[in-house]
Parts: structure tokens; C-alpha cells; sequence
């Protein structure tokens, strides 16, 4: 498989980091117990699951509350993979009444964990084995895999299936939601990239173009150092949903860095990302219904 156009950009965008900016990762349940307790969380029910598609079997994690049937949503993480932060993230939006299912992109290669533990993209040796992963996807799996996700949270009993489904993706999952919307656009409803890389690119395939395909509200959380780099690309973003007529909102986070709302980024703003999550459960309650 070749790497897709929006990959490349994300790798363009990424080697552009100084270790100030990107820095470690601490992959581990510590600072994922950063978040903020959900106020009369549901109760939860979660377990591993895996998910036959096309190509081969995915792992992933699905949390919902204990009973009733609920909204769907799927999250498609960084490039730092499926891990403790972003399961913590799925509970506690389940926790706000939505079924989960947080995904590990990378199945075809590799079973969770994708990442070494607490790894630094500034290393060579890391940085490029996390891009030769990357390098494994493109907009044709994101289809395949778009379909086979959706299509298996509808089967789910606490999925409801009369409301629509949502989708999350931070950095290199950013795009992904768009390919996601555009492919099941009857299903999905809402749409949300946080410091999305490679959402608009000159290519034929540039995810942007995707927007007239869709039927999804949208909400793109920019980090500031993103914006300063590629600062037309919110106003692309801005006359594509415009000329689709479709409501998103487009905003820059003051004083961000890429990859600044998963609780285990060395450059986590828990400030910014709580802004940015209440956007999101707003978008959720009005979109998906």
C-alpha cells in the first residue's frame, strides 16, 4: 500500500515539530487519569473487542452505558495508536451517553500497542517505524475500514441505530473522519478533527474536497502552531462547508501545539482541550439525533 497524500502531509507537518512542541508521549494510565470526572456518569460496560473486515481483523476497544440503546461513536486516534489514554477518553465520553469504539488503525500490521511505551517522534529510529505504519494506510483503507466499523457498531444492542453516528479524530485520524463522513454519509452525523494533520492539501484526494459528500455537522479544533504553518487551510475549510451548506465550526486554539488535547501529550492544554470537549458533547447533542 502506498502512503496517502493526507499521511504525507501529517509527516511534513510533524518532522516540523521541535522537541518543545511535540516532545514524549507518556503512554500510560497516569496522566490519562488527568480527565475531569464526567458529573452522573452512567454506568459502563466495556470490554476488547475485534472486528472482521476485508483485511483481516481489527482490535479495538468498546465502552457504552450498562443499558439502553445510545448514539455511536468512533474515534480514530493519533498516530501513537489505541492505548490507555485514549480508551479513558471513550469512557468518559460514553459516559456522557454515547456508545464507543476507539480503534487500533494500524490491525493490518500490528495488534495494539502500536507505540513503544513513553516514545519521543523526535527519535529516528521511533519516528520512522511509527511512519512506516502510517505509510501502511491510505484513503482506500480508510473506506474499507470506515464501512466495516460503522457496519459493526450497528449491530451492536446498545447502539441506536434510528440516531445518527459520530466520529472523533486527532492528528493523522483528523482526515480519517472525512473519509468516514463521505462514505456512510447517510449514517454519520457529526464530525470533529482535533489538530488534524493534512485535512487540506494540493492533491486530487485531499480530504477537503471530500465535504460535498457529506451530511455531517463538523467541528475543527486547530492548534495554534498548525494554523501558523498552513493558515489557509481553515479558510478552505470555512468555503467547503459553506458551499455544502453545512454548519461546522472552524477554530483556532489560542496558545496550542500540535497534538495538545490527548491527556498523555507532553503538550496536553487541559484548559484548550476542555474548551474543545464541551464543543464536541455540544456538536453530539445536536447533530446526532
Amino acid at each position: 500500500m502506498c502512503e496517502s497524500d493526507d499521511l504525507n502531509e501529517f509527516a511534513r507537518r510533524a518532522a516540523d515539530l521541535s522537541r518543545r512542541e511535540f516532545g514524549a508521549l507518556a503512554v500510560g494510565t497516569g496522566m490519562a487519569m488527568m480527565l475531569p470526572p464526567v458529573a452522573a456518569a452512567a454506568r459502563l460496560a466495556n470490554a476488547d473487542v475485534e472486528i472482521k473486515t476485508p483485511d483481516g481483523v481489527a482490535d479495538a476497544y468498546f465502552v457504552h452505558p450498562a443499558g439502553g440503546k445510545h448514539p455511536a461513536v468512533l474515534i480514530w486516534p493519533d498516530i501513537f495508536g489505541l492505548r490507555p489514554a485514549f480508551k479513558e477518553m471513550a469512557r468518559r465520553l460514553a459516559g456522557s451517553g454515547y456508545s464507543v469504539l476507539v480503534i487500533n488503525p494500524f490491525y493490518r500490521t500490528k495488534k495494539a500497542p502500536t507505540a513503544p511505551e513513553h516514545p519521543n517522534f523526535q527519535d529516528p529510529a521511533t519516528r520512522d517505524m511509527l511512519m512506516g505504519l502510517a505509510g501502511t494506510l491510505n484513503p482506500e483503507t480508510a473506506v474499507t475500514d470506515a464501512k466495516a466499523f460503522v457496519n459493526w457498531l450497528d449491530a451492536q444492542a446498545s447502539v441506536d441505530q434510528k440516531k445518527k453516528i459520530g466520529t472523533t479524530g486527532y492528528c493523522m485520524g483528523g482526515p480519517f473522519t472525512l473519509r468516514t463522513a463521505a462514505t456512510v454519509p447517510n449514517r454519520v452525523g457529526a464530525g470533529a478533527s482535533f489538530h488534524g494533520g493534512g485535512l487540506v492539501t494540493d492533491k486530487p484526494d485531499s480530504p477537503h474536497l471530500l465535504v460535498q459528500k457529506i451530511k455531517a455537522r463538523y467541528l475543527f479544533a486547530i492548534a495554534e502552531n498548525d494554523d501558523a504553518k498552513q493558515p489557509e487551510a481553515k479558510t478552505v475549510l470555512q468555503e467547503a462547508f459553506a458551499k455544502a451548506n453545512l454548519p461546522a465550526e472552524i477554530e483556532v486554539y489560542k496558545g496550542t501545539l500540535h497534538g495538545w488535547c490527548p491527556p498523555d501529550s507532553q503538550v496536553y492544554n487541559p484548559e484548550q482541550a476542555e474548551k474543545a470537549w464541551d464543543r464536541l458533547l455540544l456538536l453530539f447533542k445536536t447533530a446526532l439525533v
